[in-house]
């Protein structure tokens, strides 16, 4: 006779096992009083006119498209580090920037669809902390936060550090070697209806830990400055999206979203404002497709 499962719960030395948990008594506690909860109500979804397609348009107003249409957004956004695509923003109107396009972004997800910000942080003097100042910004546009992803990105990094003062205390630098991740959902944790997943078992194991391996992509090879390799948005569209859903870029560049999408058997938009990286997205696209 088969022994019945059984739930492990939170205790006061924590629980080695996650099969089954149940954390109620963890989510009771003062530290979530004030956390945002989850949406009521049913789940809208509606279709945009066209899909496929790059536009050459600020992605401050996306205008073409309606509510409640796209179903997963990765994108990494301009560090305004002086790259050639990047205007000279002070950090609050950088944040005015991002806050603009987080909000259009809110509206066309669909209840329960994801947003993956990919961001690294800059400077040394001070540190600006580029992914806390994004956490702040799309909580305030109402997303719930779901993890932070560590892109280990050592392998690209070759052998040198950053210096500072050499072998002293006198003014150490750290050199980083990796970038985040950030997991949002609009309004639930939950997607509806679930279709067809194309993510195996291994891969998801990999996926779902927090500390992810892969180098970085080359900036000649893909025609952009700041591009990031095809192994991010692959992985992200498989975890978090079902086959066949709308993967949205508000910041394309060079296409590596909608080149993923296409592997990946979803569809893409995508919106960037300059015209030679319009066009490196859509040869992109098209070799893809034709693969």
């Amino acid at each position: 006779m088969e022994k019945a499962n059984k739930k492990s719960h939170t205790t006061s030395f924590g629980t080695p096992t996650r099969e089954g948990h149940d954390a109620s008594r963890f989510y009771q506690r003062k530290m979530y009083r004030d956390a945002k909860t989850v949406k009521n109500g049913t789940v809208e979804e509606n279709t945009a006119k066209k899909l496929d397609v790059v536009y050459c348009h600020d992605s401050r107003s996306m205008s073409h498209l309606p509510n409640n249409c796209v179903h997963l957004m990765v994108t990494s956004p301009p560090y305004n580090v002086g790259k050639d695509y990047d205007d000279d923003l002070s950090l609050d109107d950088y944040k005015d920037l991002l806050r603009a396009v987080l909000q259009e972004t809110y509206r066309v997800l669909v209840d329960g669809g994801r947003a993956c910000i990919n961001i690294a942080n800059i400077g040394r003097k001070p540190y600006i902390p580029l992914h806390a100042h994004i956490i702040e910004l799309v909580q305030a546009c109402d997303f719930l936060m779901r993890g932070e992803i560590i892109w280990d990105k050592g392998a690209s990094a070759g052998s040198s550090c950053a210096w500072g003062s050499w072998k002293s205390a006198s003014n150490p630098s750290l050199r980083d070697v990796h970038e985040y991740i950030l997991v949002f959902s609009k309004g639930l944790y939950q997607r509806h209806p679930i279709k067809e997943n194309t993510i195996g078992r291994d891969d998801f194991m990999e996926a779902t830990r927090s500390v992810w391996h892969f180098g970085t992509a080359s900036a000649k090879k893909a025609g952009h400055p700041a591009p990031f390799p095809l192994e991010l948005p692959r992985r992200l569209i498989n975890l978090y999206s079902y086959k066949g859903d709308v993967i949205l870029d508000p910041f394309m560049g060079s296409g590596t979203t909608a080149e993923a999408a296409v592997q990946t058997g979803r569809h893409f938009i995508g919106y960037e404002l300059e015209q030679k990286y319009v066009d490196i997205a859509r040869q992109k696209v098209l070799k893809a497709q034709s693969l």
